[in-house]
C-alpha cells in the first residue's frame, strides 16, 4: 500500500508541472500569439502618438495653414500698386475694419466695443448715426482719430462706423459718395494763374516765417498727447506697444536712442500709425516721446 500511494504522489506532481501546450495545434497558436500580438501593440501605440495633438517644437502649429491662419489679419491687406494721379477710390466698410479697426474692436480692446456685441454697442446705437461718426473722425477717450489711420477720408470712417454697428444691431444705412458738380469738377481740371504781382507781397512774409524762431512748446505737451493719443495703446501695453512706466519694456527702446525713437514715432513702425494716428505736429510726437520715455526710467 505504501509504494501505491507513492506512486500516485509521484504522478500527481508530475501531472502538476506539464505544460498547458499539449497538442500541435496549441503549440502552433501560442507561437503564432508570441509574434502578432506585439506587433498589434506596436501598431496601436504609433497610431495614438501620432493622431495626438502635440504642443510645441513639430506640432500642427508650423504647418503653412497654421501660419496662414494667424497672419490672416495682416495678409488680408494685401498690396495695391496706386496712381497717385488717379482719383481716390474710397474703400468699404468691411475693408477699412479689416485693414484698421479690428485691432481694437475685434477683440474689445481698451474699452472698444466688441464687434458684434450687441450689448455693448446698444448705447453707442442710440446715440445715433451721426454721433457714432462724429466720434470715430474725430476720436474719442482711447480711440484716435480715424482709428489711428489719419489718410482715411471721412466717408470710408462713416462706412466703417456703419458696417460695425449693423452687426451689433443698428440697421444704419450705408454712405455713399456724393458726385462732384459739373461747375466744381471743370473749374478743379482748369489750371489757374497766379499773377507776379499777387505772389510778391508774399516773399517777405516768408522770409519773415523763415527766419522766425520755433515756437517752444508748453511744459505739458508730451503728457496732453500721451492722455488723449497714445494711452489708447501704452497704456495697457496693447498690440506689442511698451507699456507707460514698464522700465523693463522701455529699456531695450531708450538704448536706441531719442533719435531713433522720435523716427519710429513720427513715421510709424509695425502696428503703430505714424504720430500715433493724431494730426499733431512733429514737435508735439516728441514731446510725447519724452514723456514716456522719462517715466520708464
Amino acid at each position: 500500500m505504501s509504494d501505491l500511494s507513492n506512486q500516485n504522489e509521484d504522478s500527481n506532481k508530475h501531472n502538476d508541472h506539464q505544460s498547458p501546450i499539449k497538442t500541435p495545434k496549441q503549440l502552433v497558436i501560442a507561437v503564432l500569439a508570441a509574434f502578432i500580438v506585439p506587433i498589434i501593440c506596436i501598431v496601436l501605440l504609433v497610431e495614438y502618438v501620432t493622431n495626438d495633438k502635440k504642443m510645441g517644437a513639430g506640432s500642427n502649429g508650423d504647418t503653412p495653414e497654421a501660419v496662414a491662419a494667424r497672419i490672416r489679419p495682416v495678409a488680408d491687406q494685401g498690396f495695391t500698386l496706386i496712381d497717385v494721379n488717379a482719383p481716390k477710390q474710397l474703400q468699404s466698410g468691411s475693408a477699412v475694419y479689416g485693414a484698421f479697426c479690428i485691432a481694437c474692436h475685434g477683440a474689445g480692446v481698451a474699452g472698444s466695443p466688441k464687434f458684434g456685441d450687441t450689448a455693448a454697442w446698444s448705447p453707442r446705437i442710440a446715440q445715433g448715426y451721426d454721433m457714432l461718426v462724429l466720434h470715430a473722425i474725430q476720436g474719442i477717450r482711447g480711440m484716435p482719430a480715424k482709428g489711428g489711420n489719419p489718410a482715411l477720408d471721412d466717408l470710408e470712417v462713416a462706412r466703417a462706423v456703419v458696417y460695425m454697428a449693423n452687426k451689433g444691431g443698428a440697421s444704419f444705412k450705408e454712405p455713399v459718395a456724393k458726385a462732384a458738380a459739373p461747375e466744381a469738377a471743370a473749374e478743379a481740371a482748369m489750371p489757374t494763374a497766379t499773377p507776379a504781382v499777387a505772389a510778391a507781397p508774399a516773399a517777405p512774409a516768408a522770409a519773415v516765417a523763415a527766419g522766425a524762431a520755433p515756437a517752444k512748446l508748453a511744459a505739458d505737451a508730451g503728457k496732453k498727447l500721451y492722455e488723449s493719443t497714445c494711452i489708447a495703446c501704452h497704456g495697457a501695453g496693447v498690440l506689442g506697444a511698451p507699456k507707460f512706466g514698464d522700465k523693463v519694456a522701455w529699456a531695450p527702446r531708450i538704448k536706441q536712442g531719442p533719435a531713433l525713437l522720435y523716427q519710429n514715432a513720427i513715421a510709424g513702425i509695425r502696428m503703430m500709425p505714424p504720430k500715433g494716428g493724431s494730426a499733431a505736429s512733429e514737435d508735439e510726437v516728441k514731446a510725447a516721446v519724452d514723456y514716456m520715455t522719462a517715466a520708464a526710467k
